[in-house]
C-alpha cells in the first residue's frame, strides 16, 4: 500500500504550491494579485482548477464555490470532490510534493478537501508488471502551521489508510485471498494496529454447529474459518461490547443455483466487502485508539458447485437451533450471517451492525449511491448512524421492517426459507436475519457501493471500502449514555 505522507510545516524549495480559495478576498492574504486579473477571468469563464508560473515556480489554484442551497454535508462533499480533482492534475504533470494553502476555510472544509485528495491516491497495483511505473507521483503533502494539529492529521490519516485495508482486501481475487488467507490477513492488521484476533478452523465450527456456514462451504475444496477480532480499551466508554458482523464469502459462483458471468460471477471477488469494512474499522478505531469496546465477527467461505455442494431443497440446521429450507444457493450469505448473529448474542452486545453485499435488490432500489439499512435498534442508536452516515457522505436508506414480509419467507417444511418471492428482496433478506437475533441490530446491505465498476471520484474504482469511514465516524462519536 502505497501511502501518501501528510506533513506540517515548511516544505523544502522543490514542492510546488497549490491554493485553495473561495472568495476574491483570499486572493490578497494569499499573495496572489499578480495573477488576480487572470484569476478573476477565469472564474468569469467558470473555470475551477488553474495553474500559472509566478517567478518560475508552477502555482496551482482551486477556487471553490460553496453552494448556498446545498446543505453543510453537501458542500463537504463538493470539497471532497474538489479534492480528488486537485489530486489527478497534479498527478498528470508528476508533482511529487506540494505544499497545500487555505484561504478562509473551517477545519472541517479543509479535513473534507484532504480527504478527497488522499483517499484519491489509492493505488491497487500488486499484479502488474510494471507497478513502479505505474504508482503515483504525489508523495507528500506538506500543510502550514494552524490548519491542522499534528494528533489529529494522524488520526484522519490512521482511517483514510483503514479504508486502503479494506479496498485492498476486496480487491483481491479468490487466487490469493481464500477464507484461510483472510485469517491471516485479519491476524497480519491485527498484530500491526493493536487488537486481538481468535481463528476458528472448521472442526471448531462445527463444534459450535453454525450450519449455514458449513452448508455454503460443502462444495469448496477449502474449510471456512471463523474469526473474531476484538478491541477492548482500558476503561471502555461502553458498559456492553458494539459487534460489527462481515459477511466474508471470498468468492461466490451461486453454487448450483450457478450466476450467469457477464456483470454478476466475474465481480464476485467483492462478496467480502463487509468482512473487509469490518477488518478496516478495527483497524481504524484501534489505531485511533478509540474508547469503545468493539468486537468483529466475520463468517468465511467461498461457495462453490462442488461434488458436496447443498442443494436447493435441503434443509438446514442452524446455529441458533432453527431449520432453513434452501431455495436458492446463491441466497448464501444471509446463511453465514445468520450463523454470526445468533452467535453475538453470547457477547451480550449494546449494539450489533452487520454489514454485508447481500441482495442485487439493494442495488435494483438505490443504485451504488447510498446502504440500505433496516433496524429493530433504539431510534437514538439509528439517528446516530444516519448522521454520521450523512456526515461522510455514506448515506443510508431505512427500508421497512413490517411484519407482513416475514410471510415471504415461511416455509413449508422448515422454520424458514432462504428467499422470498420476485419482490422486497432487500426487505426479505432482512427479515430472514431478523429471525437470529435478540438485541439492538441494524443490518447494512452494501451490495450497491461496494464495488464499482467504473471510477467515481475519490471513490475510486473496484473496491471502494464503503463502510469503513461511516462506521469509524459512528464509533469514535459513541457515547452509551447518550444512545440508550
Amino acid at each position: 500500500m502505497n501511502v501518501l505522507q501528510c506533513k506540517i510545516g515548511k516544505p523544502g524549495n522543490q514542492s510546488t504550491k497549490a491554493f485553495i480559495v473561495q472568495s476574491e478576498s483570499d486572493f490578497n492574504g494569499l499573495g496572489l494579485m499578480k495573477i488576480s486579473n487572470e484569476l478573476k477571468n477565469n472564474l468569469n469563464n467558470k473555470i475551477k482548477l488553474f495553474n500559472y508560473f509566478i517567478d518560475g515556480e508552477r502555482v496551482w489554484v482551486y477556487y471553490f464555490q460553496r453552494s448556498e442551497k446545498s446543505s453543510v454535508n453537501e458542500n463537504y462533499e463538493q470539497l471532497r470532490k474538489a479534492g480528488s480533482s486537485l489530486f489527478k492534475e497534479l498527478n498528470k504533470v508528476k508533482e511529487e510534493s506540494v505544499q497545500v494553502i487555505f484561504g478562509d476555510f473551517t477545519t472541517e472544509d479543509r479535513i473534507a478537501f484532504v480527504e478527497g485528495l488522499y483517499l484519491s491516491t489509492y493505488q491497487f497495483l500488486r499484479y502488474f508488471k510494471d507497478e513502479k511505473e505505474r504508482m503515483n507521483s504525489l508523495k507528500t503533502l506538506y500543510f502550514e502551521k494552524g490548519q491542522f494539529e499534528k494528533k489529529d492529521l494522524e488520526q484522519l490519516t490512521s482511517i483514510w489508510n483503514a479504508v486502503f485495508v479494506a479496498r485492498d482486501l476486496v480487491n483481491e481475487p479468490l487466487s490469493y485471498l481464500t477464507a484461510l488467507q483472510l485469517s491471516e490477513e485479519i491476524k497480519k492488521w491485527g498484530d500491526k494496529s493493536g487488537f486481538k484476533v481468535e481463528v476458528w478452523d472448521k472442526k471448531k465450527i462445527q463444534k459450535e454447529g453454525m450450519g449455514g456456514l458449513l452448508a455454503v462451504n460443502k462444495g469448496s475444496i477449502l474449510p471456512p474459518t471463523f474469526n473474531i477480532l476484538e478491541w477492548k480499551p482500558k476503561k471502555p466508554a461502553n458498559d456492553r461490547p458494539i459487534v460489527l458482523v462481515g459477511k466474508g464469502i471470498v468468492f461466490d459462483t451461486g453454487g448450483l443455483s450457478l450466476k450467469p458471468t457477464p456483470n454478476s460471477m466475474d465481480l464476485m471477488k467483492s462478496d467480502m466487502a463487509g468482512a473487509a469494512a469490518v477488518i478496516g474499522t478495527l483497524t481504524a478505531i484501534a489505531e485511533c485508539n478509540s474508547n469503545v469496546h468493539v468486537i468483529g465477527l466475520i463468517p468465511a467461505t467461498d461457495n462453490r458447485p462442488g461434488e458436496d455442494a447443498y442443494v436447493p431443497g435441503d434443509v438446514v440446521k442452524m446455529h441458533n437451533g432453527m431449520t432453513v429450507e434452501v431455495l436458492n444457493t446463491d441466497a448464501e450469505g444471509r446463511m453465514i450471517l445468520a450463523d454470526a448473529l445468533s452467535y453475538a448474542s453470547k457477547f451480550n452486545p449494546e449494539l450489533v451492525i452487520d454489514l454485508a453485499t447481500l441482495t442485487g435488490a439493494a442495488v435494483a432500489a438505490i443504485g451504488p449511491e447510498g446502504i440500505v439499512m433496516m433496524a429493530n435498534a433504539n431510534r437514538g442508536k439509528v439517528a446516530k448512524l444516519i448522521e454520521s452516515g450523512e456526515s461522510v457522505y455514506e448515506r443510508l436508506v431505512e427500508f421497512p421492517m413490517w411484519e407482513e414480509y416475514g410471510n415471504y419467507i415461511k416455509s413449508d417444511i422448515a422454520d424458514l426459507k432462504n428467499i422470498g418471492g420476485p419482490t422486497a428482496g432487500a426487505i426479505t433478506a432482512g427479515k430472514f436475519l431478523e429471525h437470529f437475533i435478540s438485541y439492538d441490530w441494524m443490518h447494512l446491505d452494501i451490495a450497491g457501493p461496494s464495488f464499482l465498476k467504473t471510477g467515481d471520484s475519490y471513490r475510486g474504482k473496484m473496491g471502494s471500502g464503503v463502510g469503513v469511514r461511516l462506521l469509524t465516524h459512528f464509533l469514535l462519536n459513541y457515547s452509551n449514555k447518550e444512545h440508550n
